[in-house]
């Protein structure tokens, strides 16, 4: 049976993702058929239509853009990457809110249900492995180091805790996309002192965490059953803030630090994920943090790993790793 004899490979994300671009090339190249769609796109330019009960089999319908359709129980893959879900702007507050939960529970709910294909990653699985709290305490139950950690929003016992630590940094919690004054801006992880520290806190949980005396980052990519491990030099506290003055370097993991990073994606029932750890002085592996849907596609380009290429093998084989 040749590539093209099974059912379409299925893309959810924005309009411009060059990552996915790239992974879809890759699939385009070995004559996968590939349907690609954005949920913000619901209604002329995406459809959709399920059947259930009444049929022989669990769930029938099609999934169709302007120029793809997916038979929905054919469907090999989900490679689940950056969609966008609709905010419906001309509607009223209520009534977009109310439109955009059908969406999710629509659509979203007939993708769900297909319990056939292969999901990179559940979006499901995404969500419950977004929980850095949570990141941590799978982290240390398999053996990593991790730095001390406070999550709260008690001013008094934050600046109690960087006091006792010394060299601290504050984390975001969660990612979410911010502009001020139409400028888009980000959190980055920076050193904070006690004395920064005012009742503000109060109002949402904050990150607090001893900083690691690393001499190096590494980001870790596994995609089904392979590693790919990357050690970036900079010297910068978080590296995300200048691209321009990193290293790259291709590295083998230690065995016991590769099959802790496979036995994490295991626990949480995902398939792929980019870890990015830290290595101190002693040559120590320090956990960060798990991005269960992380970007690679620059350290494909800066280090010429097949990346894409491990993606569509797995999105093609249509099962698990």
């Amino acid at each position: 049976m040749t590539t093209t004899d099974k059912g379409p490979v299925v893309v959810a994300t924005e309009a411009d993702d060059v990552t996915a671009d790239m992974v879809i090339t890759e699939l385009n190249r070995r004559d996968v058929p590939v349907v690609r769609f954005n949920p913000a796109d619901i209604g002329e330019s995406l459809t959709v239509s399920a059947r259930f009960g009444a049929c022989p089999m669990p769930v029938a319908g099609k999934l169709r853009t302007p120029t793809r359709t997916a038979d929905l129980p054919t469907v090999r893959a989900v490679y689940w990457r950056r969609p966008e879900w609709p905010s419906f702007p001309r509607l009223s507050s209520d009534d977009a809110r109310f439109a955009a939960a059908q969406v999710r529970y629509g659509l979203g709910g007939v993708l769900y249900a297909l319990d056939s294909p292969l999901w990179v990653n559940h979006p499901l699985r995404v969500a419950a492995a977004d929980y850095k709290p949570a990141q941590l305490v799978h982290a240390q139950q398999l053996g990593f180091k991790v730095p001390s950690t406070l999550v709260t929003n008690d001013p008094v016992e934050a600046r109690e805790f960087v006091r006792s630590q010394g060299n601290t940094v504050s984390k975001t919690l969660r990612w979410t996309a911010y502009t001020r004054n139409g400028v888009p801006m980000t959190g980055w992880t920076d050193q904070v002192t006690a004395e920064e520290i005012d009742d503000s806190v109060r109002v949402v949980p904050h990150l607090f965490q001893a900083r690691v005396d690393k001499v190096a980052d590494l980001r870790v990519l596994i995609v089904g059953r392979r590693t790919f491990a990357v050690r970036i030099d900079s010297g910068l506290l978080d590296w995300r803030k200048d691209y321009s003055a990193l290293a790259y370097s291709v590295v083998r993991l230690p065995s016991r630090v590769g099959e802790a990073l496979h036995a994490y994606l295991d626990r949480l029932e995902l398939v792929s994920g980019s870890f990015d750890l830290a290595v101190d002085r002693a040559g120590d592996y320090w956990w960060l943090e798990l991005n269960p849907n992380g970007q690679w596609g620059w350290l494909e380009t800066e280090t010429g790993l097949p990346m894409s290429t491990a993606f569509a093998d797995l999105l093609i084989r249509g099962d698990g790793p």
